[in-house]
């Protein structure tokens, strides 16, 4: 058996599947995020009239019939559509032959925020004009936040360990780590893990607005999300979908899979601070990345890269950079951070999952994708973002940050495989 360092069963990821603002594929988001493009236009999902947000990073065009049976998709709310054709992608990525393996050794966990919010803004609609008793009879099954997973289970005859993780901001990324538990205490040989996020709607678009929260840039959209820029007014909405296949390195190399990266760390934390703000000395993300860099057995100077939360927010954009002061010391001004939400905007409990994309592709191809929009220095927050343009580095070892509202902090540790670790 391959192990760890410490005993532990390793961990591998062997295929990944996505649909984000960028594309409806791993290959044309990882190539939007590397030549800096933008995919944050005008938001469409609802009448911003009466809002101070006007942008959104949407996923343009979507047609789920070129990956769902049309009538399967008819049962399913957007996100959860999104989350079964980034699975699909995903398990074709990795070569699984589902019919050879054994689909009760075979899990489902996902990160998730927000559940069907706008399934919830229609019926709401509907229940006020037409009364109760013409709401979508498919309501429930649209609306609950476990739904995406229990979809793919039920259209890919997944029988393993299934669950759903809401943590707000951080659950893909606390999700994908707590997958890699269930592999490690032998409880599943691959889970499906990741993210799925589609709230755009009046009812997000209101709840945020009144909290200030989200960028009231009126021009320019692609310019709106801006991380670590001094000139930063808030988040933009994203939506979307990324899916990993996890897979105990055992059952991948018997398959003779292709390995694309192992997780080697992963720690949650909680910052018992504030519900919805970090605590400005960074505590609680400080504490969550130095764990999983201890779980990892690496030091914070042997790490190559670090993905950002990066929510281009005031508070949040400093406690990070205040928390990585922390953790790296002196080397946190030499290693390289950016931020993924410049270009996909904040998607939520989805969030997480599409930054590993960036996270596994710069492993893969040697590039790391810079953070757009970086134009005012702000000296608050004073470290190498990768400003505008990608960059080409050796990135070995990878550090991705997550922290969302509630003050709840996953991190996760990424390495390009070493058989002989």
């Amino acid at each position: 058996m391959q192990v760890a360092r410490g005993g532990r069963r390793r961990v591998v990821i062997t295929g990944m599947g996505a649909i984000t603002p960028l594309g409806l594929d791993v290959e044309t988001t990882w190539q939007g995020l590397v030549s800096g493009r933008s995919g944050v236009g005008w938001l469409t999902m609802a009448d911003t009239t009466n809002y101070p947000t006007k942008v959104a990073a949407e996923v343009r065009d979507w047609q789920p019939e070129r990956f769902i049976d049309r009538r399967e998709a008819r049962r399913m709310a957007r996100f959860t559509q999104f989350a079964v054709a980034a699975a699909g992608q995903a398990i074709a990525d990795a070569g699984l032959d589902l019919d050879a393996l054994d689909r009760e050794r075979i899990g489902v966990y996902l990160g998730n925020g927000n559940g069907g919010y706008p399934n919830i803004d229609e019926a709401v609609r509907t229940l006020l004009a037409r009364g109760g008793m013409r709401v979508d009879p498919l309501l429930m099954p649209k609306a609950l936040p476990n739904m995406a997973a229990a979809q793919i289970s039920l259209q890919f005859g997944l029988k393993g360990y299934n669950g759903t993780m809401i943590t707000a901001c951080a659950a893909s990324t606390q999700a994908v780590g707590e997958a890699v538990e269930v592999i490690r205490r032998g409880d599943a040989d691959i889970i499906l893990s990741g993210g799925s996020e589609a709230g755009i709607g009046e009812l997000g678009l209101a709840a945020f607005c009144v909290m200030r929260a989200m960028s009231s840039r009126a021009e320019q959209p692609e310019k709106a999300s801006r991380p670590f820029d001094k000139n930063r007014d808030g988040f933009v909405p994203g939506e979307g979908a990324a899916v990993f296949v996890l897979e105990d390195l055992d059952h991948a190399l018997a398959r003779g899979a292709r390995i694309l990266c192992e997780i080697t760390g992963y720690a949650a934390t909680a910052d018992a601070y504030h519900i919805v703000a970090p605590p400005p000395d960074g505590e609680g993300a400080a504490r969550a990345m130095s764990l999983a860099l201890a779980k990892a057995g690496r030091a914070p100077a042997e790490v190559s890269y670090i993905n950002a939360h990066g929510t281009s927010t005031p508070m949040n954009d400093v406690a990070e950079t205040v928390a990585i002061k922390r953790v790296f010391g002196e080397y946190a001004y030499r290693v390289p951070v950016s931020a993924t939400k410049s270009m996909v905007g904040h998607a939520f409990g989805a969030s997480g999952a599409l930054e590993l994309i960036a996270c596994v592709k710069s492993i893969e191809t040697g590039w790391i994708h810079p953070t757009i929009n970086y134009e005012t220095p702000d000296p608050e927050c004073d470290l190498d973002y990768v400003p505008n343009v990608a960059r080409r580095a050796d990135v070995r070892v990878v550090l991705k940050n997550s922290f969302g509202f509630g003050g709840q902090n996953a991190c996760l540790v990424l390495e390009r495989f070493d058989p002989d670790r």
